[in-house]
């Protein structure tokens, strides 16, 4: 029998969709467990209708002055964009702080008040849950890629979608990024 027959003879007969091979609809970014550097919960479903930003940041890189212009896209654009910073450890230990180290050094040194989640694992064994879905694309339904370095970026639709990934020598205020925001 022809496959479509087939396929058409199981619809009829009220079979059930689990029976029939259609594809499964990628895990939503809005289902990961995320907390905040003080430990409080992130529940990523409260930016629906915002582009979100994911960074893995680290205080010790060269990359570190991207934390100005970081809350600069968040200051500017808050209307429309939420920046969230994911402190990392794995690339040259550049973040070695604990939880108070890393947010006193953001707010002293760079004035940042955007959003800052608990040190994750951006890749390995231990990859966060949130770095899995943002790297897989049988997660995030785009692309796969891997996390190279500190201040690597992740952009969001409004929907939770992965819009472009961005590597960490792109500057925040970059029209690469600012240009998915007009």
């Amino acid at each position: 029998m022809h496959p479509l027959k087939s396929l058409a003879k199981k619809l009829v007969m009220n079979t059930s969709p689990m029976d029939i091979n259609i594809p499964k609809e990628s895990p939503s970014v809005y289902t990961v467990k995320l907390n905040a550097l003080n430990g409080n919960p992130i529940h990523l479903e409260n930016f629906k209708g915002k582009k979100v930003l994911l960074v893995n940041v680290a205080s010790k890189c060269g990359y570190t002055k991207q934390y100005r212009p970081l809350q600069k896209l968040q200051d500017t654009y808050k209307d429309q964009l939420v920046v969230i910073g994911c402190p990392c450890n794995q690339f040259g230990s550049q973040e070695p702080g604990n939880a108070e180290q890393i947010q006193k050094f953001c707010e002293l040194n760079y004035g940042v008040d955007f959003l800052m989640t608990e040190k994750l694992e951006v890749k390995g064994k231990q990859q966060h849950q949130l770095y899995q879905w943002l790297t897989r694309k049988d997660r995030n339904g785009k692309k796969s890629s891997t996390v190279k370095w500190n201040f690597q970026k992740y952009l969001l639709d409004e929907r939770g979608r992965l819009l472009e990934t961005f590597e960490s020598s792109v500057d925040p205020m970059s029209s690469k990024i600012i240009d998915f925001l007009k």
